[in-house]
């Protein structure tokens, strides 16, 4: 779909990468804009327990990843065009979810086209015509959603291109679209709310399903981070808040152990030499396509004690973090091409978990021990749990 012509993601870093990278950081992820918009994922987040607790009362079995998933979308769509996009227990948002699971499955899988370009033309596995049905199927709902947003724009008289209702993503956007300086088109807009939709779902929702699993299967890690958050909050009515993470060590600890172990995305986005380098006595030709397989870099026993093994307390007597500047972990990438997402995934990862296990302790489905669980993965664009997570909530 030429979607590599007008991705943040895979462009080259030209004007037009630069102008989106600035967009995206000007409009959705500069710490002002994450401020102002801190209620949108308080309100999500109380919709998930609200959701939660339905699910303890009727002992009814909550599968982690996909309610996850749901209240992420709902963030980012509340976010960006002041909807929700899914509901849960409701089909609502499978065809979303269908799509990007689609999506996520097909760029995961090894292309022979790759390795024999002649055979590109012909696609014989199949996988250019899958990502086509996928990605038409989410560029569609996009398009809906904009066109809706003009028909309001047009026919409403809240609206003067200036002061706006919502003062949303896509309001801001179109305002920009609208301004003949800007070179930005709607286009340009359709396809960086794919990049954002797909970059960002998925990756939060499994980071949070690993770091669930990992507690309880480690119950007493899942005491040690249950005590931090308990202490902090005691006496305090509301649920954890985004200034209380600085306050929770431990809790951030558990989050960096998950994503070593469990880096949303085993390869980083595909980078590109832009010319001939020698690092370490080892030449990079030009134009040569770099895979940084982060999923081995946090499981090599030369960097890291007992690799295999999930211990957070690794992460309490030093300052690594995963923000880029410290190349022993990396799951959001470095440099100019670190993904821009970065600060709602930390703000939305501390946030939902905490909460998840201050309220609720945890009983896996059908009576499992926690020894018993299948901690395998599966590898598609994104790290999957092999079998999905499910669990009974049981109010504390």
């Amino acid at each position: 779909m030429d979607h590599n012509k007008y991705s943040v993601v895979f462009l080259s870093a030209g004007d037009q990468w630069r102008r989106l990278r600035k967009i995206s950081k000007e409009y959705m992820f500069s710490i002002q804009r994450l401020d102002a918009s801190e209620l949108i994922r308080r309100e999500k987040v109380s919709d998930l327990l609200e959701y939660i607790s339905q699910c303890c009362a009727s002992e009814k079995v909550v599968n982690i990843g996909e309610t996850v998933f749901t209240t992420v979308l709902n963030v980012l769509s509340s976010f960006m065009f002041s909807m929700d996009l899914a509901q849960y227990d409701s089909v609502s948002s499978q065809e979303f979810k269908d799509a990007v699971g689609g999506l996520m499955e097909v760029t995961g899988k090894p292309n022979i086209a790759d390795f024999f370009p002649i055979l590109k033309p012909f696609d014989p596995q199949g996988l250019v015509r899958q990502g086509n049905v996928y990605g038409k199927i989410l560029l569609t709902i996009i398009d809906a959603i904009i066109d809706q947003r003009l028909e309001t724009r047009s026919s409403s008289s809240i609206y003067d291109g200036v002061t706006l209702k919502n003062n949303d993503v896509l309001d801001m956007l179109l305002n920009l679209n609208q301004n003949g300086e800007s070179k930005f088109t709607r286009n340009d807009m359709k396809h960086l709310f794919f990049d954002l939709f797909i970059a960002g779902t998925d990756t939060t929702s499994s980071t949070l399903e690993w770091a669930m699993a990992e507690l309880i299967h480690n119950p007493e890690k899942m005491g040690m981070a249950r005590s931090e958050v308990n202490k902090l909050m005691k006496n305090k009515k509301n649920i954890i808040q985004e200034y209380d993470i600085s306050q929770l060590p431990y809790l951030q600890a558990v989050i960096k152990e998950t994503l070593r172990l469990h880096p949303p995305v085993p390869f980083l986005i595909p980078h590109q030499a832009s010319h001939d380098v020698e690092i370490h006595g080892f030449l990079v030709p030009k134009n040569a396509e770099i895979l940084c397989n982060v999923w081995a870099m946090g499981r090599d026993p030369k960097v890291w004690s007992h690799p295999e093994t999930f211990m957070p307390e690794r992460f309490l007597d030093n300052k690594i973090d995963y923000k880029g500047h410290d190349f022993k972990l990396i799951p959001f990438g470095a440099g100019r091409r670190i993904c821009p997402g970065l600060n709602i995934a930390h703000r939305m990862l501390h946030v939902m978990l905490g909460s998840l296990i201050q309220k609720y302790d945890w009983m896996l489905e059908g009576n499992m021990k926690t020894q018993d669980m299948n901690m395998s993965d599966k590898f598609e664009f994104t790290l999957q749990k092999k079998m999905p997570l499910k669990v009974i909530p049981l109010r504390l």
